[in-house]
């Protein structure tokens, strides 16, 4: 049996039992080489106390024996040998009160022996009881939370050399393990039936057209009318041969030539004047009709079902199942790369701004009092909740982990740790036997005697 800071659970019956690097053999515990260094000086000093203890007890049945025999030629032998009767009273009593704590003295099975392996359950569910009852308290963690002012020291933290390095390498490490796990098929699917759910579903003519209303509301749409009659004057003044030739390709073949050229070029100006007053009037007729059409068009995608249908009909034809499936590919193919890009790049825009951030929150917890009251406030409820919803399952790990322990290894693991103080027991009542019996016999002496 192995033997460590923690208790193993029990051994399997189907598996062979483990050899036990510490046996019990006249008293003391025998090392095995399976001990941890700490362990192995604490099973040390638990043999060397034992045989302190056991030292003692054979001292003083070796000094009764000679005071009993010589006590008739040296009467005061009698005192001597009381003390000595006394103390190994005392030795034999202690010895047989720390044994019956971990196991049946001499393998007699006294009742009320063997406390710890007999009662290793019931202990295990006082001690989760124990646990919750003192240490689970949403009132008790929330108090030394608050005592600790977790906010401040995790600013100083985040705000000092490393902190926010550190932060940057863990969240990255997460990122990457998390796109390990993370199936790419299944991400598309997910990204797929959200735009499905929310983008495809809905129809478009309503929302657009609310969305189109305001903003021709607000006169946005200027903005782009001015650009179209910029480029509709430019276009018209840099093609006047185009112009032209259009006139002069629709007129009769009767007509002659030079007239087709009149007409043509009186036909550019009157154009170029045309969009150039449209262009230079904010006012223009051209301009209000362009505002009304917009007007009734935005009225429409959001009352008029014919228009409704249309805005559907492109919908469709724009993102078919195809078209989805592409975009869901791309995105989440655009997403990953980007990210693990950055996060592999300690010199990237992501994570350059992040460390910033991370080390201006934890100045701001440092600097900020107000903001590092709410942060530990969030901490305080944030806990006060786990613990008042998970105090039972917390405290059930006590009781359920000392349930799946073996009782002799849990046994013989709470001797190691505590066994050397218990051993002092023992010596304490060889010395106090002593005294006691001393103090007995003289007091009965001087009464009766």
């Amino acid at each position: 049996m192995q033997v460590n800071s923690e208790p193993t659970t029990r051994q399997s019956p189907s598996r062979p039992p483990r050899a036990d690097p510490l046996r019990a053999k006249n008293g003391a515990a025998v090392v095995g080489q399976h001990l941890s260094a700490g362990d192995a000086e604490k099973a040390a000093a638990l043999r060397k106390m034992k045989l302190v203890a056991l030292g003692l007890l054979i001292g003083m049945a070796v000094i009764f024996v000679f005071a009993f025999a010589l006590q008739k030629e040296y009467p005061w032998l009698q005192y001597v040998r009381a003390a000595a009767e006394g103390g190994m009273v005392g030795a034999l009593a202690d010895w047989f009160a720390v044994t019956a704590l971990f196991k049946y003295p001499m393998g007699i099975k006294i009742p009320h022996t063997a406390i710890i392996p007999r009662r290793k359950d019931q202990i295990g569910a006082s001690l989760g009881e124990f646990v919750e009852t003192n240490f689970l308290s949403e009132q008790v963690v929330q108090e030394k939370l608050a005592s600790v002012d977790v906010a401040r020291k995790a600013g100083a933290w985040l705000s000092g050399p490393g902190g926010a390095e550190r932060v940057a390498k863990e969240g990255a490490a997460v990122i990457r393990g998390a796109f390990k796990v993370l199936n790419d098929d299944d991400v598309q699917a997910v990204i797929e039936s959200m735009v499905r759910k929310h983008l495809l579903t809905p129809p478009w003519g309503p929302p657009v057209g609310r969305l189109a209303e305001r903003i021709f509301a607000d006169g946005h749409h200027h903005t782009l009318v001015d650009l179209l009659v910029d480029r509709t004057v430019d276009w018209v003044r840099d093609n006047h041969k185009t112009v032209s030739r259009l006139v002069s390709d629709r007129s009769p073949q009767w007509v002659p030539q030079f007239v087709d050229g009149l007409v043509g070029d009186k036909v550019y100006v009157e154009i170029l004047k045309f969009t150039k007053a449209v262009q230079a009037d904010p006012q223009h007729q051209v301009r209000q009709s362009i505002d009304t059409y917009l007007t009734s068009l935005a009225q429409d995608l959001q009352h008029d079902p014919v228009m409704i249908a249309r805005a559907e009909g492109i919908k469709a034809q724009v993102l078919g199942d195809p078209e989805v499936r592409e975009l869901a590919s791309r995105t989440w193919g655009t997403i990953k790369a980007a990210l693990l890009s950055a996060v592999d790049d300690p010199h990237s825009e992501l994570t350059v701004k992040f460390k910033a951030a991370v080390h201006d929150f934890g100045t701001r917890l440092v600097v900020d009092p107000d903001l590092a009251g709410k942060v530990n406030a969030w901490i305080g409820d944030a806990a006060g909740y786990l613990v008042r919803t998970y105090r039972s399952d917390i405290a059930g790990v006590i009781t359920d982990t000392v349930a799946r322990w073996d009782a002799e290894e849990t046994s013989q693991k709470i001797e190691l740790q505590v066994g050397k103080d218990l051993q002092f027991i023992r010596i304490n009542g060889t010395v106090v036997g002593s005294l006691a019996g001393l103090a007995i016999f003289s007091a009965a002496h001087l009464v009766f005697g």
